[in-house]
């Protein structure tokens, strides 16, 4: 019988811009266990609006927590017992809603797409509507909500010691994939003894590429369930929605990123199917659906999207 867990969202609980796998954990559960956890925006004190409120646990992080090399807040880690090196944490993200009344978009300098065109540096503060599900621009255009972790991630190998939050790798990390969102399953490498589970950066909505360097940043509360896999061999994350294989290329080139994404595919399909690896790269140049993810983040993210009816 699984248990579930709640992580307060407490500066003692969480770290500002860095995965570490010298973290202490914060919590020990058991595999198969349901952790629910909060985030905050990433940024500074720079970002807060001048007008509207801000929650009090979201201002004593910024108070007091030290940042490192990125601008995000991240939860965690969580240890999973029975996770050892080599093994996969599943990620069943089982429900994801946005907790705070505005969110955050700004233009930055050196940052973004198009970071040379865009040097009227602004950010806005959209205003988050519960009842009807959407955030208010401030020039009237509503969004409909679809909120996500920017970041989730097991701890990084110990040899690579701290790893700054902006740059999504192996573990996972700051991939912004707006795909993995509530009732989408991710799974990620382990590196460590109990695999260290962390995940931060809320956003309410963002568009695939996120262009200007930011989401709607804002903050965000998640219910995941943890589970051990040692039935499963991964070198990289991937994830499954109801309907969908998701496969996830990240580089600082967008077509090797285009690469690894469509060969992360390719090898799934053949674990699932009987199909060759011609068979399986034929099927995801039919119906395999390449996007991008995001382009601001150092290692630019790609995606495949294969329904998994055509299995």
């Amino acid at each position: 019988m699984s248990r579930r867990f709640e992580i307060p969202a407490t500066p003692e609980n969480m770290v500002w811009g860095y995965l570490d796998s010298t973290t202490p954990p914060v919590l020990e559960v058991a595999s198969g266990d349901v952790v629910t956890l909060h985030s905050f925006p990433a940024g500074g004190k720079e970002t807060l609006p001048d007008t509207l409120i801000v929650p009090e646990d979201y201002q004593l992080a910024l108070d007091t927590l030290p940042q490192g090399a990125g601008p995000h807040f991240i939860t965690g880690p969580v240890h999973v017992k029975e996770a050892k090196p080599g093994d996969v944490l599943q990620v069943d993200i089982l429900d994801v809603k946005v907790r705070q009344d505005w969110g955050f978009v700004s233009i930055l300098p050196l940052l973004g797409t198009l970071p040379a065109e865009f040097t009227d540096y602004e950010t806005i503060h959209p205003v988050v509507d519960h009842a009807k599900n959407v955030c208010v621009m401030p020039w009237g255009t509503e969004i409909p909500l679809d909120p996500f972790f920017g970041i989730i991630a097991t701890a990084p190998p110990p040899a690579w010691g701290r790893c700054g939050s902006p740059v999504p790798r192996a573990f996972g990390g700051n991939m912004d994939n707006k795909e993995l969102r509530a009732g989408t399953t991710l799974y990620l490498p382990v590196f460590n003894e109990g695999a260290l589970f962390f995940a931060g950066d809320g956003h309410g909505v963002q568009g695939d590429g996120e262009v200007c360097i930011t989401a709607l940043e804002t903050g965000v509360t998640g219910t995941f369930r943890l589970t051990v896999r040692k039935d499963m061999e991964l070198d990289w994350p991937f994830a499954e929605s109801a309907t969908h294989l998701i496969s996830i290329g990240l580089d600082e080139d967008l077509d090797d990123a285009a690469k690894q994404a469509t060969r992360e595919m390719v090898k799934h399909i053949c674990e699932r199917t009987t199909l060759s690896r011609n068979q399986a790269y034929m099927l995801c140049s039919l119906a395999g659906n390449l996007r991008v993810t995001q382009l601001v983040d150092g290692n630019k993210g790609i995606h495949m999207m294969l329904r998994k009816s055509l299995l």
